[in-house]
């Protein structure tokens, strides 16, 4: 069966020409059906160069929700913006899910307003895959909601593990709190809250786990606020960029670690493409009443094309 997915492809930071090439991108690599959701004109632009266009769609919006207005205000108010509409083409059942790398408070404020909340849900968040010594890992939220409750924190812990154990086929996902510490009595008092709800929970709880623990794989689910999960997300990014440059400048300061480099090379594209966020694509919005993708505002045309996919 094709999925059929509304794109919204004014959103991001890179303009809808990054944007429209992952689609198509995407349409080449697999069966999928995508509605662009924007401006005409601009998308009739970037597709000028794409003949085949069975199974990318346009439907035109007159308005664009910035990455700096106020996500609440703005979707009240631009109820022509490209978020808005892909809201309304999954609730109207046209499409089976939605893709956006604009504003992600505007993409939320949107998703809630038309499509409402999983029961017992406060808080939808945003689900990310993290690359682990071991086996991928999910931390929930990564920036959805900066200011939380214990209550948001524990429902976090339940959306991921299930998310958890149906993308890695894992019974009794273990889930660590993110902390300052070990200790029950380290953390903030939304931490030590948090914890004596997930402790009395059914959930597989095994306590607080620090930043240094994020990528050892030990845990298969860390819970936080997206606040700090969005500061983890961002320096992650961060360092594998670092990371990735530092080692290219240390290769091409001698012939030696050039030559070694070429030994090694398919070592260090692995290991690019393990660490490249692109790869990803985006996180899920778990929580939410269908299907929504958020993706890095500064997402590529490969992380757009990973996203849909």
């Amino acid at each position: 069966m094709t999925i059929h997915i509304a794109l919204d492809a004014m959103g991001g930071d890179r303009g809808p020409d990054e944007v429209v090439s992952g689609a198509i991108k995407a349409v080449t690599e697999s069966d999928l059906e995508i509605t662009l959701v924007g401006n005409r004109d601009r998308l009739s632009t970037a597709l000028k160069d794409y003949s085949n266009n069975d199974r990318i769609h346009v439907v035109h919006t007159t308005e664009v929700i910035s990455m700096d207005e106020s996500p609440i205000k703005a979707v009240k108010k631009k109820r022509d913006s490209s978020i808005v509409i892909a809201v309304d083409l999954l609730k109207q059942g046209k499409v089976q899910a939605l893709v956006s790398a604009g504003n992600s408070g505007a993409s939320m404020a949107a998703a809630i307003r038309g499509l409402g909340r999983l029961r017992h849900v406060s808080r939808p968040g945003i689900a990310s895959i993290y690359p682990t010594l071991k086996k991928p890992l999910v931390m929930m939220d990564v920036g959805a909601n900066v200011d939380c409750r214990p209550i948001h924190l524990l429902q976090f812990g339940v959306m991921a593990s299930a998310f958890s154990k149906v993308m890695f086929d894992i019974d009794e996902p273990r889930i660590g709190l993110l902390s300052i510490g070990e200790e029950s009595s380290k953390g903030n008092t939304l931490v030590r809250k948090s914890r004596e709800l997930l402790q009395e929970s059914p959930l597989n709880f095994i306590g607080n786990v620090e930043g240094r623990d994020i990528f050892h794989g030990d845990v298969d689910v860390i819970v936080c606020d997206g606040f700090v999960g969005n500061v983890c997300l961002k320096l992650s990014e961060g360092l594998a960029e670092a990371v990735m440059l530092m080692l290219r400048d240390e290769i091409n300061k001698s012939f030696m670690a050039k030559m070694g480099y070429m030994l090694a090379k398919q070592a260090f594209e692995n290991f690019k493409k393990k660490v490249d966020y692109t790869e990803y694509g985006g996180g899920p919005l778990l929580g939410l009443n269908g299907i929504g993708i958020i993706c890095h505002g500064l997402s590529n045309a490969n992380a757009i094309k990973n996203a849909l996919k």
